[in-house]
């Protein structure tokens, strides 16, 4: 299982701190400090939707200018401006087996999934 996020962002730190307490072991992949590639955004959107993996309610969207958002209307300049900004991507998001099968964190989902 491996799990892409930022390690100072809350809701991985609850997402790793449930991992943890189910014994469940994970790989991290911190996204801030190595990146992503425009593969993996696009597996990602098309595993959730681009609007769902592009965090709109998040800081780093909001600090964009009006302009740059405006350039957002579809997949391919979701993923332009996630491989510019990787904080703007929602997270975490976990993988299992190469496969894509959760976004952001929920506990009542991480028990039925995992």
């Amino acid at each position: 299982m491996k799990v892409y996020g930022i390690p100072n962002c809350n809701t991985v730190k609850k997402a790793l701190d449930w991992l943890t307490d189910k014994g469940i072991i994970y790989e991290f992949h911190n996204f801030k400090k190595s990146g992503i590639s425009e593969e993996k955004l696009q597996e990602w959107c098309t595993a959730f939707g681009w609007e769902n993996v592009l965090n709109k309610k998040g800081t780093t969207w909001r600090k964009l200018s009006a302009e740059e958002q405006q350039t957002v209307s579809d997949q391919a300049s979701a993923i332009k401006i996630l491989s510019e900004h990787t904080s703007a991507i929602k997270r975490p998001i976990i993988e299992q087996n190469g496969k894509a099968i959760l976004l952001g964190f929920n506990e009542e989902k991480y028990s039925e999934v995992l």
